[in-house]
C-alpha cells in the first residue's frame, strides 16, 4: 500500500531562509517593541561581558602576578567574579523576556489562524484534511515560538559574542588574531557541506511524518472497519514501514550531526595548537605577552562554540521558514464566501419565501453540474419536499440556500433578497438546520442546545427540549442539561442526538426549517416522536425536507423529484402515485414486497 505523493506535496521545502517571510514573522513583533528593545539590550550587555574573563585573565598574569600584586589580584578575582553574576542575571532576565515574546506571538499568530480558519468556506475544508489543519494551529505555530524564543535570540547572542571576540582579540595582538582566523575558510566550508546534508534529511523527516500521521489518522478514525475486516496484521506490519522509514530518516540527520561537530571541535583544536606554536613563538621573541597567549587560548575556544551554535539552529530556521509559509498560506486565502460591502436587511416580519431561479451548481473546477437550471419556490408557512436517487442534488440545494457554496449560475432567493447580497450572518440566522449526521460538542446538554448564545436562556432550552419529546431521555441522564457529553455525544443513543437536533434548531426560533434526511437513521419509535415533533416545529414555517423514507414527507404540501439534477416530478404524494413516473417508482422500491 503506498501513498499518494500529492498528499505530501506541501511537505516539501522551500528556501531555507527567506526574507519575505522573516520580515512577515518579525511583523508580528511590532506591538512589542518595548520587550524586544528590552531582550536586545540584554543579550548585548551579556555577550559584551562574555569577553571580560579571558581579559581580566591577561591582565592577571601580565601585571599582577609579576609584580606580586595581591590586591590587584583579589580585585581582578572580584570583578570577575561580579561579571560572572551579571551575565547569570542578564541570561535569566533576558530568557524570561524572550519566552514571553515567543508566547505572546504564538497566542496572535494562533488566533489570527483560528478566525481565519473560521471564516473560510467549505470548499476549502473538502480538500484540506482534518489533520493537516490541526497540525498547522498547534505543530506549525509551536515551530514558530521556538524561532521567537530561542532560535532568532540565539542566533543575535551568538553574533554578539563573535563580534565582540574579535574586536578583542584584534586589539590584542592583529598578527596572532589572523593566524587564529586562518582555520575559518575549512570550517565555513565544512558547515556548507554539513548544510546541504541536514537539509535533505530534515526534508525526508517531514514527509515520511507527513506520512505516519496520515496513516494513524485514518486507521484510529476506522478502527471499527480495520478491526471488522481483520487488518490488524496487515496496518500494523505498514505502520512499521512508515516508522522505520521516520527513524531511517532521522538517524542520517543524527550521523551528519555526529559527523559535523567533532569536525568543528577538530578545527577548534587546530586553532589551539597554531596559537600555541605561533603564540608560543612570539611570547619567546618577547613579542607577545604570556598573558595576550593565555587571553587568546580562551578567546579561541568561545570562539568557535557559537559558530557550532549557528549551524545547529539551521535545522530549527529552515523549520519555521516552512512552518511560517504553510500558515501564511491559510492566512493569505480569501474566502470564497464572503458578504458584499453592503449588504441588504431582510425585511421585518419576512414571512420566509425561498425561490430558486435558474441555479447551476458544480463541485469541481471543471463543470460537471450537480444541479441545472433549477427553479423552484416554496411559498411562506408552505411544507415541501425533495426526494430522489443518491447523487440526485437534493443535499445540495440545502448547501446552497445555507450559502456554504454559491452557485455557478442563478440566484437564489430568501424574502426576494439574493443569499449572496445578504449578511451570511442574518442569512443562517433565519434558518434552522437539521443533518442526518449530527454534530455535538463535548459539553453540556445545555450548551449543545443553544451552542452558547446568551439570547437562548434555561427557559428557552427547557421548552425546546420539552416540544421535541427529549426531556424523557435527558432527565435520566446523572447531570441532566448539565450532563457533559462524550465526543460527538458518544454516550447517547443515535435517536437521542437526533432529538437534540431538533431541540437545538427549535431554541433558536428559525423562520426556516431545514430537515436534511433528519429521521433516516432513527427507529419507528423515535421516528414516530420526532415527526410528532416536527409538526409541532413546522406549523407557520416555511419547512424544506430532503428525504429518502418517502414514508416522513407523504403529509408534504409539496413534493420535488429530482433526477441528475433536475426537476423530473412536482406534486402532492397522491398525485405523484397516480403519475405512475420516477416518484411511483421510487416508492414501489420502498414498499413493494420483496
Amino acid at each position: 500500500m503506498g501513498e499518494p505523493v500529492a498528499a505530501y506535496d506541501e511537505e516539501v521545502l522551500g528556501k531555507a531562509y527567506d526574507a519575505r517571510l522573516m520580515a512577515r514573522l518579525l511583523r508580528y513583533l511590532r506591538p512589542y517593541a518595548w520587550p524586544v528593545a528590552g531582550a536586545v539590550t540584554l543579550l548585548m550587555l551579556a555577550s559584551g561581558l562574555a569577553v571580560v574573563g579571558p581579559y581580566l585573565t591577561k591582565i592577571a598574569l601580565d601585571e599582577a602576578i609579576p609584580a606580586g600584586d595581591g590586591r590587584q589580584l583579589l580585585q581582578l578575582a572580584l570583578v570577575y567574579a561580579a561579571t560572572l553574576a551579571l551575565i547569570l542575571v542578564f541570561q535569566y532576565a533576558q530568557a524570561l523576556v524572550t519566552t514571553w515574546l515567543g508566547q505572546r506571538v504564538m497566542y496572535d499568530l494562533r488566533t489570527q489562524l483560528f478566525r481565519k480558519l473560521q471564516q473560510l468556506d467549505l470548499r476549502f475544508y473538502d480538500r484540506n484534511p482534518v489533520g493537516r489543519l490541526m497540525t498547522r494551529i498547534t505543530s506549525d505555530v509551536e515551530t514558530l515560538n521556538e524561532l521567537f524564543s530561542s532560535g532568532i535570540v540565539t542566533v543575535f547572542g551568538d553574533l554578539f559574542i563573535l563580534f565582540f571576540i574579535v574586536a578583542a582579540m584584534l586589539h590584542m595582538d592583529a598578527e596572532l588574531a589572523l593566524v587564529t582566523f586562518s582555520v575559518l575558510p575549512f570550517l565555513v566550508w565544512s558547515a556548507f557541506v554539513f548544510r546541504s546534508r541536514i537539509r535533505s534529511a530534515y526534508r525526508e523527516i517531514r514527509v515520511r511524518l507527513a506520512r505516519m500521521n496520515a496513516f494513524l489518522q485514518e486507521r484510529f478514525t476506522g478502527m471499527r472497519i480495520v478491526q471488522l475486516f481483520n487488518r490488524e496484521e496487515a496496518d500494523h506490519r505498514h505502520f512499521k514501514r512508515l516508522n522505520n522509514d521516520y527513524l531511517a530518516a532521522h538517524l542520517r540527520s543524527i550521523t551528519y550531526y555526529a559527523l559535523f561537530f567533532p569536525v568543528v571541535q577538530l578545527f577548534t583544536a587546530v586553532a589551539l595548537a597554531l596559537i600555541v606554536w605561533y603564540g608560543g613563538g612570539a611570547v619567546v621573541q618577547g613579542a607577545v605577552t604570556l598573558g595576550v597567549l593565555a587571553a587568546f587560548l580562551d578567546y579561541a575556544r568561545r570562539f568557535f562554540r557559537p559558530i557550532q551554535d549557528l549551524s545547529d539552529k539551521y535545522n530549527l530556521l529552515q523549520g519555521a521558514m516552512a512552518s511560517s509559509e504553510r500558515v501564511f498560506r491559510i492566512l493569505d486565502r480569501e474566502p470564497a464566501i464572503r458578504d458584499v460591502p453592503q449588504p441588504v436587511a431582510f425585511p421585518q416580519d419576512a414571512p420566509g419565501e425561498i425561490r430558486f431561479d435558474g441555479v447551476w451548481f458544480s463541485y469541481d473546477e471543471e463543470p460537471n453540474w450537480v444541479v441545472q437550471d433549477l427553479s423552484f419556490t416554496v411559498a411562506p408557512g408552505e411544507k415541501l419536499a425533495i426526494v430522489g436517487h443518491t447523487g440526485a442534488g437534493k443535499t445540495t440545494i440545502i448547501n446552497l440556500l445555507m450559502r456554504f457554496y454559491e452557485p455557478q449560475r442563478g440566484e437564489i432567493f430568501v424574502d426576494g433578497v439574493p443569499v449572496n447580497r445578504a449578511r451570511t450572518s442574518d442569512l443562517r440566522g433565519r434558518i434552522g438546520l437539521v443533518l442526518q449526521d449530527v454534530f455535538l460538542f463535548s459539553q453540556s446538554v445545555e450548551y449543545n442546545v443553544r451552542l452558547g448564545s446568551q439570547a437562548n436562556g434555561g427557559g428557552a432550552v427547557d421548552n425546546a427540549l420539552q416540544a421535541v419529546g427529549a426531556t424523557s431521555f435527558v432527565e435520566r441522564l446523572p447531570g441532566g442539561v448539565a450532563q457533559a457529553l462524550a465526543e460527538r455525544g458518544g454516550n447517547l443513543s443515535v435517536g437521542e442526538r437526533q432529538l437534540l437536533s431538533f431541540a437545538r434548531a427549535l431554541a433558536f426560533d428559525p423562520d426556516i426549517l431545514v430537515l436534511d434526511e433528519a429521521t433516516s437513521s432513527v427507529d419507528s419509535e423515535i421516528e414516530a416522536r420526532i415527526e410528532e415533533a416536527t409538526d409541532r416545529l413546522t406549523e407557520g414555517r416555511t419547512c424544506l425536507v430532503v428525504a429518502h423514507r418517502l414514508s416522513t414527507i407523504r403529509g408534504a404540501d409539496r413534493i420535488l423529484v429530482m433526477h441528475k439534477g433536475r426537476i423530473a416530478e412536482e406534486g402532492a404524494h397522491r398525485d405523484l402515485l397516480e403519475a405512475g413516473g420516477l416518484y411511483r417508482k421510487l416508492h414501489e422500491l420502498q414498499f413493494s414486497p420483496a
